[in-house]
């Protein structure tokens, strides 16, 4: 039976409020749960399934938000979802099967070079460009594998999302980021489906955090679409340099 002290309980909530506020701007809102999930007693597949429990509801609120708004059409996404969905599933339904330890290794690494790149790239705004790939290849090929990783690992999914809607399909900073949000969603919620039939998740505390991703991720919406690239590009930076440093810091 989990249980938790009053002051680890509003910890959590507070993470959760701030990883949905982080989530719907630049993705890396594990980067803030996972450890005060883990402080809480949780052991690791307890703290990545609770992080989907709550994970949802975030990526949900700021997918809706970017749609409202007209930043992203949802039903032109349902098939990457779908795809997305079901490698988020096979991911972490593999997690104890397909051993991580390279991925670990090289994960840090890709992470500082997806924040040089934002940091450094002269005129990425929120303007479009030319895509690399059709969005059919996108589809096929980019969408499954990030849904994968994120149902085997998880932190950074977002950021993943994000960058290959910059680099691959051409969408500006903010397109991208309203482009993301669904895709989280489907392969966090393929993800959840996977841990639950394991009876990993905290369901009650997961619940309780889900409430504040949605207060986070609205805050945090709103914000991007106020403010666009100038608040996004410095947030991914951050998010993906702490996450590379942690899982630097967790190899030592």
């Amino acid at each position: 039976m989990f249980e938790v002290s009053l002051d680890l309980a509003l910890m959590l909530i507070g993470a959760a409020f701030a990883a949905g506020f982080v989530d719907s701007i630049a993705g890396g809102g594990g980067l803030i749960t996972l450890p005060v999930l883990l402080l809480a007693g949780a052991t690791p597949l307890q703290a990545l399934s609770t992080n989907k429990v709550q994970g949802v509801f975030g990526a949900a609120t700021a997918a809706l938000a970017y749609a409202r708004a007209g930043h992203v059409r949802l039903s032109h996404q349902l098939r990457p979802a779908v795809l997305a969905f079901i490698a988020g599933l096979v991911g972490a339904g593999l997690v104890s099967v397909i051993p991580t330890g390279g991925l670990r290794i090289a994960l840090p690494v890709v992470l500082i070079a997806i924040a040089a790149f934002f940091a450094l790239k002269k005129g990425l705004d929120d303007t479009d460009r030319g895509e690399r790939i059709r969005p059919a290849a996108f589809t096929a090929f980019v969408v499954p594998l990030i849904g994968f990783y994120d149902g085997l690992i998880g932190p950074g999914a977002g950021a993943f999302y994000m960058i290959g809607f910059v680099t691959l399909a051409g969408y500006g900073v903010l397109k991208a980021t309203a482009h993301t949000k669904l895709l989280n969603f489907a392969s966090n919620l393929g993800g959840l489906i996977a841990f639950a039939a394991a009876g990993a998740p905290w369901w009650a505390m997961g619940l309780a955090m889900g409430l504040a991703q949605v207060a986070g991720a609205r805050l945090g919406a709103r914000l991007a679409m106020r403010v666009g690239a100038k608040v996004i590009k410095p947030l991914l930076v951050t998010t993906s340099t702490l996450l590379a440093l942690r899982l630097l810091w967790q190899m030592l």
